[in-house]
């Protein structure tokens, strides 16, 4: 499940980025298409996170904050494409995205043992 996990995660920042890149070109529709897209995979990374956890054994804390550090990535994202449609600043939750981006990384692939390796 690790692996499906992971799979969710990287094309779901594929998606965003080719959703800012038609934000940029000027193409409504396929930006359009591309952020249902996106939202379906926030489902399917929350969905697998959620497997993950419920698969442990025991679940410490730094799993639970990693959590929730995950969904503040997706809400940011989320922030970012919703704001630049609307044409409202985006700067708060650039740094946002960034920060918390760095965060569960820093926790998925060094502070916890669970790993894709598992």
């Amino acid at each position: 499940m690790i692996h499906a996990h992971i799979t969710t995660w990287v094309l779901a920042l594929v998606f965003f980025f080719v959703a800012l890149g038609l934000h940029k070109s000027g193409k409504a529709r396929g930006l359009k298409v591309v952020h249902m897209i996106l939202r379906l995979f926030y489902l399917l990374i929350i969905g697998t996170g959620i497997w993950i956890l419920s698969s442990l054994n025991s679940i410490s804390m730094l799993y639970v904050i990693k959590s929730l550090i995950g969904l503040a990535v997706i809400a940011s994202i989320e922030m970012i494409l919703v704001r630049l449609v609307k044409g409202k600043s985006t700067t708060i939750f650039w740094l946002l995205f960034i920060i918390s981006l760095i965060l569960v990384l820093y926790l998925g692939f060094m502070k916890l043992p669970l790993t894709f390796l598992s």
